[in-house]
């Protein structure tokens, strides 16, 4: 007969683990402060850093870009940059790389058009179009456009004003001045109706916060139509 098993002294009866309490199930309300927090969170994320909507607020862009016209930015196209500012204020300034590009993917191109920030006054975001970048010389001859020495092929130009004979400066008489590098020239598609480098000078290219992709809602306030859509322009690539 076997004998029993004695336990030694440092031996101890197991003890069955404790039970622990399920957490209270959450309440609706706080299911849902938490989803639209997450909600909003991401949508600062992908605004300041992605892709963002601006509304075209002049013709300066015509016909490319119509007043009324509403376009999403691509933010990453050339590299990571941090905003001018998170919620308007600029905390760290001294650590954190402010309107800066942490990394660059690709560069400014000729023929972009882009949003920046712009120079005479940084509150205010401007929208137009890459003619030179840095190294290039550009230009104004009578209205045409002459890149390093040659005229352009500038399919996207518009004249809104009536030629008269007499040419405008520095509208229709500008330069020749070349690029510094790090820097870009842009202009307007509507020259005759464009504040842009050829007025107040060049863009540093740290200030282009992205590129131009798509309309995606236009609204021709103008209109007298009662729904004053411009269904036609929906879905468009901007070029």
């Amino acid at each position: 007969m076997a004998e029993p098993l004695h336990m030694s002294r440092n031996d101890k009866p197991a003890m069955p683990p404790a039970e622990t309490a399920p957490p209270p199930p959450k309440s609706v309300f706080r299911e849902y402060a938490e989803a639209f927090g997450i909600a909003i969170i991401l949508a600062l994320i992908i605004r300041t850093f992605f892709i963002q909507a601006y509304k075209i607020p002049s013709g300066s862009m015509e016909p490319t870009l119509l007043i009324g016209d509403h376009i999403l930015v691509n933010k990453l196209i050339y590299g990571l940059r941090m905003p001018d500012s998170l919620f308007g204020v600029r905390p760290m300034a001294s650590l954190i790389p402010y309107g800066e590009y942490l990394f660059r993917l690709e560069p400014v191109h000729r023929g972009d058009v882009v949003v920046f920030v712009f120079p005479p006054d940084p509150t205010k975001d401007f929208i137009k179009r890459v003619i030179a970048v840095g190294g290039d010389t550009v230009e104004v001859r009578d209205k045409s456009v002459y890149l390093n020495g040659r005229k352009m092929d500038d399919p996207h130009a518009y004249y809104e004003q009536a030629e008269s004979g007499v040419r405008i400066a520095p509208r229709d008489r500008f330069g020749p001045v070349v690029v510094p590098r790090g820097k870009v020239f842009v202009m307007g598609d509507n020259r005759d109706r464009s504040y842009d480098s050829r007025f107040w000078g060049f863009v540093d290219d740290n200030n282009v916060e992205g590129r131009a992709m798509i309309i995606y809602w236009s609204w021709d306030s103008d209109s007298s139509s009662f729904i004053p859509i411009r269904w036609d322009r929906f879905g468009q690539i901007v070029r």
